[in-house]
């Protein structure tokens, strides 16, 4: 049994208000990274100004964080960090500023480090972070990854350090100004974490008693994501929660291969990072079948779903299909099966066929 999470999370309406004096106790001068619009839109950046104004905290905001986060702008975050001596960063957004602002916390905290050099296996130290997620998909307030991306090196993958944020405040309010194709993306994206941390070679009972209570609470959500239906308040803060399971599942184990091969549709592609990862679920789930039945029954059990057909008929109807050219499915199918980190958290020796029927079937 393995179970560690340092993180404190509160989930609940306003909790940025609520917890102000917490927001405010990691030191003087506050780094706000976050990205160039939705933080304005949904209000979550005007409720911390106003609580760092409160606490008379010193504060600057970095609003250049892009979609899938370069480690050029993390290097450009960092530097504005450290001229302005920040005690703590804020990530405030999708996945994207928070990953973003853990790598620059581990920046700032070792100024003798580069952009260059987070890709580096070195256990070093970091500020602390407080991240106030702002779409339901990736769950980064609750895990210790930070997924950049690498232009230089043509990659997307995760920094070697675990960076913890020390607080979480999770409100589903953030997401009424989201847009109803990233709102679903994004819950896609948790639908992944879900399955990929309860099918992993990782995972314990810990793990898969957050993964199951996520799969159920993600299929009582799936009927209004489904349908046309107004997300009102109740359900937007469900689909928060839904979210931050699914990063304490991940938390303890990973993803799995349907996140490695989602990698190359986003960085070559720029398809969106919930929809490269559900492209592959089904054929995923369809594989797993075959050497580990009862778990996958136990997913579309707890998802009130009868068969992966059902499952791939579901998904379709949320993210739509995408066609690949079999010469770059194999290119990808290649690079994938010589990947050992994501091989080693599949449960079971998956061949280089069945590797190939997932792109065949998913994106062919």
């Amino acid at each position: 049994m393995n179970f560690f999470l340092p993180t404190k999370i509160y989930i609940e309406k306003d909790c940025v208000q609520n917890h102000s004096k917490e927001l405010s106790s990691f030191g003087k001068k506050a780094l706000i990274v976050t990205g160039a619009h939705s933080s304005r839109l949904n209000g979550s950046l005007s409720d911390v100004e106003n609580v760092l104004k409160q606490a008379d905290i010193s504060y600057q905001i970095f609003d250049q964080i892009e979609e899938n986060p370069s480690v050029e702008s993390v290097g450009k975050a960092a530097e504005s960090g450290k001229k302005f001596n920040s005690d703590f960063v804020i990530g405030i957004g999708g996945g994207s500023p928070l990953d973003a602002a853990k790598a620059v916390a581990l920046l700032i905290a070792n100024p003798e480090l580069t952009s260059d050099d987070l890709y580096t296996n070195k256990a070093v130290s970091h500020l602390p972070v407080v991240a106030i997620p702002t779409t339901c998909g990736t769950g980064s307030e609750a895990t210790g990854v930070s997924v950049l991306t690498n232009h230089k090196q043509g990659i997307k993958k995760s920094i070697p350090n675990k960076i913890f944020p020390a607080l979480a405040l999770v409100d589903g309010k953030y997401l009424s100004s989201s847009k109803r194709e990233i709102i679903i993306n994004t819950a896609v994206d948790a639908l992944a974490h879900l399955i990929e941390s309860y099918l992993n070679s990782k995972a314990n009972d810990m793990n898969k008693m957050f993964s199951e209570y996520g799969l159920k609470l993600w299929g009582q959500n799936k009927d209004v994501l489904l349908s046309d239906q107004t997300f009102g308040p109740e359900l937007l803060q469900k689909l928060m929660l839904t979210s931050t399971i699914a990063g304490v599942s991940i938390a303890h184990t990973g993803t799995g291969l349907p996140h490695g091969m989602s990698y190359d549709l986003t960085y070559s592609f720029r398809i969106p990072h919930g929809k490269a990862c559900g492209y592959f679920q089904a054929a995923y789930l369809e594989v797993c079948q075959k050497h580990l039945p009862a778990e996958v029954n136990k997913i579309l059990e707890l998802l009130q779903i009868a068969t992966i057909a059902e499952f791939q008929e579901m998904v379709e109807k949320m993210i739509g299909r995408f066609k690949l050219s079999r010469s770059n499915a194999e290119k990808f199918a290649d690079a994938i099966s010589h990947n050992e980190g994501k091989l080693s958290a599949t449960p079971f020796k998956i061949s280089q066929e069945e590797i190939f029927q997932i792109y065949e079937k998913s994106i062919l």
